[in-house]
Parts: structure tokens; sequence; C-alpha cells
């Protein structure tokens, strides 16, 4: 046995019917009366409607998608607290502490939490707080 040989059971499937094509199916062959969809070679679209104004024309458009908008990850300085005592941070190193996802996303650092820890951290971007906190801890912030 092999899949090539399963079937159907026996009376488990029926025939569709096949109207318009001669014999008795009764007026208007199984169509209803006038209309697009009565004619023969009808097809339309799932979203037709009609002829009717469509609903991604009716509905309002708002707002704007900038496709050169950079995003950013963010990392705040609590997160960077976790971290050992001088070591130098960079979008690796976050990467490989599971800090961001992306490897090859920027990254932000926001000034959220508090950082006694003296920390070299290169990141494509921070915040002024970020900035300040790192210094005031005795490490460095660089820009990449």
């Amino acid at each position: 046995m092999d899949l090539s040989s399963l079937t159907y059971a026996p009376g488990s499937t029926k025939d569709r019917k096949r109207v318009g094509r001669g014999g008795s199916r009764g007026k208007q062959s199984g169509k209803g009366h006038k209309g697009q969809k009565s004619r023969s070679g009808a097809k339309l679209r799932p979203w037709f409607e009609g002829g009717q104004m469509p609903i991604q024309r009716r509905l309002p458009k708002r707002g704007f998608l900038n496709f050169a908008r950079t995003e950013y990850q963010v990392v705040n300085i609590g997160d960077l607290a976790k971290l050992a005592d001088g070591m130098e941070v960079t979008p690796e190193v976050l990467y490989d502490t599971g800090l961001i996802r992306k490897p090859n996303q920027p990254v932000k650092i926001l000034g959220d939490g508090e950082l006694k820890k003296k920390l070299i951290v290169t990141a494509h971007r921070f915040s002024e707080t970020a900035k300040a906190k790192i210094e005031k801890a005795g490490g460095r912030a660089t820009t990449l």
C-alpha cells in the first residue's frame, strides 16, 4: 500500500452540479434570473462590490509612513547595569547578551535606570540623559 493507491470511501464524494450543459436542470439552470453571474464566462474578483465604491476607497486615509525612517533598537541604562564593571559595550556584545534582537540594526541607548559601573559604551545614538549618566559613573559614551 502506498499514497497513490488511497481513494475516498465509496459514497463519500458527490460530483459537482454541472449547470447549463443541456439536460433538464430547471428553467435558468441553477443560475437564477439575469445578472452578471448568470451569464456564460462570468468570473468576479472576490473583492468586487458590483460597481459600488470599494471599501478601500470609502474608508478615510490617515497618516504618513516615512520609508526613509531609521528604526533603532533601544537599550536602557538600567539594562547595562547587569554587565561587568569596566567592560567595553558594543552592539555585538549587546546582541550576545540578549539585550537586542537584531545584530545589524542600529542601537540607541536611553537614560532609564541607574548606572554605578564604569563602562565604555559604543552605540549609534545616545540620549542626553544616558550620555550624562555614563560619564557620571566614570565611563565613556562613543558614537558609531
